[in-house]
C-alpha cells in the first residue's frame, strides 16, 4: 500500500516523479516525515546557486565534499571560486593529535583546481615535524596563488621549528614571489630568516599591512628594519622583544611611513635567570608616539620576577599590558608611575601582598585605563572600592576573581558588589572560580 506522501494533490503520483527519486527522498530524510512535511516533495537540486553556496559556506570541508555528490548542480556550486577564497588546511598525525586532518586527495584536488582562487589561507598543524613538512610541501605547490592572508599555526611546539630552515624558506618564497598581494601574515614560532623577509618585502611592499612573527630566532633586527624601511603601509607588527631596538623604533617613526596602529611585543623567558633583557630608550618610544599618536603598544610578559629589572624604569607609552606569570608589587608600582597611556592591565598572579596602594596609584596616574583583570592577587575590599571610585564609569571591563578580594571592617563581599556597581554605573559582580 502506497503512503499518502508519495501522491500528488489529486491522490495520484506527481508527474515526472520516478520510483528512483522517491526512494532517494525516503533514504535522505528517513521515514519519520509526516504527510504535511514540505521537505518530502522538495526538489533540492533546483535550488538557486546562491542559496546552495550559502549553505555550503556553513559546512565543514568534509560535509561540503559529501554534499557535492548529491547532484550535478550541487557539484557545480562546490567548485565556484567564491567558496575557495578562505581555506584552512588541517594537518596532523593520528597518533599525536586531536586535529582531524584534511584528506591528502582533497588537498591535491584543491591545489589542482583552486590554487588561483585561494586568498585567505591558514595551516593548522600539530606538534609533529611530519605535519609541518606537509604544510611546506603544500606551500611549495601554490605557484598560481594570489593569497592575501597567510597564517601558519602550530597547536603545540616544536612543529615548524623542527623543519629545516632551507625547506621552510623555499616554501615561503614560492608564496611570497607569486602572491604579490599579501596583506596579512602570521608566522609565529617558525624558522623564518632575513633573506625570506627580503623576498617578502621585494614582492609585497605595497600591500603588506600586518606582520606577526614572534619567536622567530633566525630573524635579526636588520631583517625587521628591512620591513620597516620599505613597507610603508604597515599597520600592525608583532615581534619578540629580543628583536626590538631603538633603531627599529626610530625607523618606524620615519616620516615616509603611514602611521603604525598596533605594535605587539612578546617578552618571553624559557629559562629563569638566563636571559638579560636590554632597555629601550625613552627618546625612541617618544619618537614612535610622536609620529603615530594613536598607536597601541601591546606587551605580553612571560617572565620570572627577577627578570623585570630592565622594564618601566622610565616612562613607557605601553597601552596594553598582560602578565602571564607572577609580577611583584614593585613592578606594579613602576607601572603606575611610568605608564600614563595604559588602557588595559591584566595580572595573572602576584602573591600574598595586598596591592591597594599600587592599584590606587594606577587609577590616579593612568587616566586612560578602561580594562582591568586580576587573577591570583590580593586586594582589600576598601582598597578595591577606592580604585573603582577613582576610575569611575570609564572602566568598561572589570574582571576580578572573588578570591582576590579580602573583606575588611568596612566592607563585606555582599556589600562590595553594590558599592562597586554604584561607581561603575552598572551592575557588577566579582568572577567566581569555576569548579569541576
Amino acid at each position: 500500500m502506497k503512503r499518502a506522501g508519495q501522491k500528488g494533490v489529486a491522490g495520484t503520483e506527481a508527474p515526472g516523479t520516478s520510483q528512483t527519486s522517491k526512494k532517494q527522498k525516503t533514504s535522505l530524510y528517513g521515514s519519520g516525515f509526516g504527510e504535511s512535511d514540505p521537505c518530502s516533495s522538495m526538489d533540492w537540486g533546483s535550488l538557486p546557486h546562491h542559496v546552495i553556496l550559502r549553505v555550503f559556506q556553513f559546512l565543514t570541508l568534509v560535509d561540503r565534499a559529501r554534499a557535492s555528490s548529491v547532484c550535478r548542480r550541487w557539484n557545480e556550486v562546490f567548485h565556484i571560486p567564491d567558496l575557495w577564497r578562505r581555506f584552512e588546511f588541517e594537518l596532523s598525525q593520528p597518533a599525536t593529535s586531536y586535529l582531524k586532518s584534511t584528506h591528502p586527495d582533497l588537498i591535491q584536488q584543491i591545489i589542482k583546481r583552486h590554487a588561483d582562487h585561494l586568498q585567505y589561507v591558514s595551516f593548522k598543524v600539530d606538534s609533529s615535524t611530519e605535519s609541518a613538512e606537509a604544510a611546506c610541501d603544500i606551500l611549495s605547490q601554490l605557484v598560481n596563488c594570489s593569497i592575501k592572508t597567510l597564517g601558519l599555526i602550530s597547536t603545540a611546539k616544536p612543529s615548524f621549528m623542527n623543519v629545516s630552515k632551507a625547506h621552510f624558506a623555499s616554501a615561503l618564497t614560492v608564496v611570497f614571489v607569486n602572491s604579490k598581494s599579501l596583506s596579512s601574515i602570521k608566522i609565529d614560532d617558525t624558522p623564518l630568516d632575513d633573506p625570506s623577509l627580503k623576498v617578502l618585502v621585494a614582492n609585497n611592499s605595497d600591500t603588506l599591512k600586518l606582520l606577526k612573527m614572534s619567536s622567530c630566532p633566525h630573524v635579526s633586527p636588520a631583517g625587521i628594519l628591512c620591513v620597516a624601511d620599505q613597507c610603508h603601509g604597515l599597520k600592525e607588527l608583532a615581534l619578540n622583544y629580543y628583536i626590538l631596538s631603538d633603531e627599529l623604533l626610530l625607523a618606524l617613526s620615519s616620516e615616509k611611513h603611514v602611521d603604525l596602529e598596533h605594535l605587539r611585543i612578546d617578552v618571553v623567558s624559557e629559562n629563569p635567570g638566563q636571559v638579560q633583557f636590554h632597555t629601550i630608550k625613552k627618546q625612541s618610544w617618544d619618537a614612535l608616539v610622536k609620529h603615530s599618536p594613536k598607536v597601541n603598544i601591546v606587551m605580553y610578559f612571560f617572565l620570572y620576577e627577577d627578570e623585570f629589572d630592565a622594564f618601566f624604569r622610565e616612562e613607557t607609552p605601553v597601552t596594553h599590558l598582560y602578565f602571564g606569570r607572577a609580577v611583584s608589587k614593585a613592578m606594579l608600582g613602576r607601572i603606575g608611575m611610568n605608564c600614563p597611556r595604559l588602557i588595559e592591565l591584566v595580572v595573572c598572579a602576584n602573591g600574598l601582598q595586598p596591592l591597594d596602594d599600587e592599584l590606587i596609584q594606577i587609577a590616579e596616574r593612568c587616566k586612560n585605563l578602561t580594562a582591568m583583570g586580576l587573577g591570583e592577587c590580593e586586594v582589600t575590599c576598601r582598597g578595591f572600592i577606592e580604585f573603582v571610585k577613582m576610575c569611575g564609569g570609564r572602566l568598561t571591563q572589570l574582571s576580578i576573581m572573588e578570591e582576590v578580594l579580602i573583606p575588611d571592617s568596612d566592607y563585606s563581599l555582599d556589600r562590595l558588589h553594590l558599592e562597586v556597581s554604584k561607581h561603575l554605573g552598572r551592575m557588577w559582580f566579582p568572577d567566581m572560580m569555576p569548579t569541576w
